[in-house]
């Protein structure tokens, strides 16, 4: 199985950009499937951005499109999410996944595995 380690994450103003990076581990990333997802505090896991195996295929949540660009090395086992013009209503804890399929998912049970999170606090 595959580990994963995000960073990255931060305190940034609104209209701001970072850049998530996750770091793969144990088998190589460019056998999964990877997607973003987030959290805030009170509500549900929800989808971020997923790109397929050889990025040729990616896909976002209509609140991040435009503004947030999912990418990956598979030389270096690690996947992306820049993210730009940052709102306050982006804070959350943001976690990466694999999943061992060839098709692009968009909810979490699809994910068999996950990183540990890292946060973003977008101030206004």
């Amino acid at each position: 199985q595959v580990q994963l380690v995000e960073s990255g994450g931060g305190l940034v103003q609104a209209g701001d950009s970072l850049r998530l990076s996750c770091a793969a581990s144990g088998r190589t990333v460019s056998i999964y499937t990877m997607g973003w997802f987030r959290q805030a505090p009170g509500k549900e896991r929800e989808f971020v951005a997923a790109i397929s195996r050889s990025g040729g295929i990616t896909s976002y949540a209509d609140s991040v499109k435009g503004r947030f660009t999912i990418s990956r090395d598979n030389d270096k086992n690690t996947v992306y999410l820049q993210m730009n013009s940052l709102k306050p209503e982006d804070t959350a804890v943001y976690s990466c996944a694999a999943r061992d399929r060839s098709s692009i998912a968009r909810t979490p049970s699809a994910f068999g595995s996950w990183g540990q999170g890292t946060q973003v606090t977008v101030s206004s």
